[in-house]
């Protein structure tokens, strides 16, 4: 009798032994929600790609987790990016997508900067941020001679000081002499492109990938022109439209137009996770990114909205980080003097 009351002793703690293995075996991921915060407001381009990749993701993570998207409003991104670094336990629960931008605020010494860009964890980046100049037709100007002659400014739409959109405009102002009056404040690039819709805006600068998917109607409608695009090369579906860097005054110009807009635009939209998150949680959401971005369904779902894909590595966009915080210090303090005014 004794012994059998210590056999089945035994057999309920090896039981119980056996079932907390194969569930401490199990996926990280499962029955977990992992959040990822953008730091714009939502129906923007960096909302959309977010959504979009975070409907796909989680199923390509072992444990198959739920992905919700998270808007942190604030500074052009700032306020996510330091509550990501500084807040956020690294636990590869949350990851976050922000602008690019802020690794020149960090080496420019802007206020408010709480964070060092060398040391987020980067998982990679679904597209290069190429953009291009968009003026609605409503603002009478249809043409780039047309608009070096004109008397009155073009109104630029912009979000908070130092974002991309308005650091791109100081900078065509500054090398190519365009009349340009930069209004910025707006939370995203919704609010932008309803301002201009309405007419309170004659343009502003949003990425061509994003615009062709949030800003797809009036496209086809003929209510907006794209009067240049800021890439090195013309984009494949943009073949006569001409490029910033030809504007350009001088050889100078087009040394901070390549570095401030062309180098930038490689790594503008990245997505990340804070430091010290543990390398198999990093590993994982790599391999799980960059699944995503073959993903026949994911594809599907972009080429629909006509959202661009040309994806970066983690490994990639560390490697772009670096070569930006190693530029030029001549280039980069004329850059810093054009986008700091």
């Amino acid at each position: 009798m004794k012994k059998r009351f210590f056999y089945s002793i035994v057999a309920i703690i090896m039981f119980a032994l056996l079932h907390n293995i194969a569930f401490a075996a199990g996926p990280y991921y499962e029955g977990k929600i992992i959040r990822l915060i953008v730091g714009v407001s939502a129906g923007g381009g960096y909302d959309t790609y977010a959504r979009t990749i975070a409907r796909h993701m989680g199923k390509q993570i072992p444990g198959d987790p739920k992905i919700i998207v998270e808007n942190m409003v604030g500074a052009n991104h700032m306020i996510a990016a330091n509550y990501i670094y500084k807040v956020v336990k690294p636990d590869g629960l949350t990851m976050c997508h922000i602008t690019g931008n802020l690794y020149f605020r960090q080496m420019f010494g802007v206020q408010g900067i709480e964070f060092d860009a060398r040391k987020f964890v980067y998982i990679g980046a679904p597209v290069k941020e190429w953009c291009v100049m968009i003026l609605s037709k409503k603002s009478g100007i249809i043409s780039i001679d047309q608009w070096m002659n004109s008397k009155t400014p073009v109104k630029l739409g912009a979000t908070g000081f130092l974002g991309d959109i308005g650091s791109n405009a100081r900078i065509v102002r500054a090398t190519t002499g365009l009349p340009i009056k930069l209004i910025e404040g707006y939370k995203g690039t919704a609010e932008i492109r309803l301002a201009v819709e309405s007419g309170e805006l004659d343009g502003t600068i949003p990425m061509w990938d994003s615009a062709k998917a949030t800003w797809r109607h009036a496209l086809e409608a003929g209510d907006l022109s794209i009067l240049f695009q800021l890439t090195p090369q013309p984009l494949p579906d943009l073949p006569d439209v001409p490029l910033l860097i030809n504007l350009a005054k001088t050889d100078d110009a087009k040394k901070v137009i390549e570095l401030g807009i062309h180098n930038l635009g490689i790594g503008m939209r990245p997505f990340a996770l804070p430091p010290g998150t543990p390398k198999e949680q990093i590993e994982i959401l790599r391999n799980a990114f960059q699944k995503t971005m073959k993903d026949k369904e994911f594809l599907a779902e972009t080429e629909k909205a006509r959202m661009g894909i040309d994806p970066l590595t983690g490994e990639e966009l560390e490697k772009v980080v670096d070569s930006l915080f190693n530029s030029d210090p001549a280039v980069l303090a004329k850059l810093k003097k054009i986008i700091s005014e």
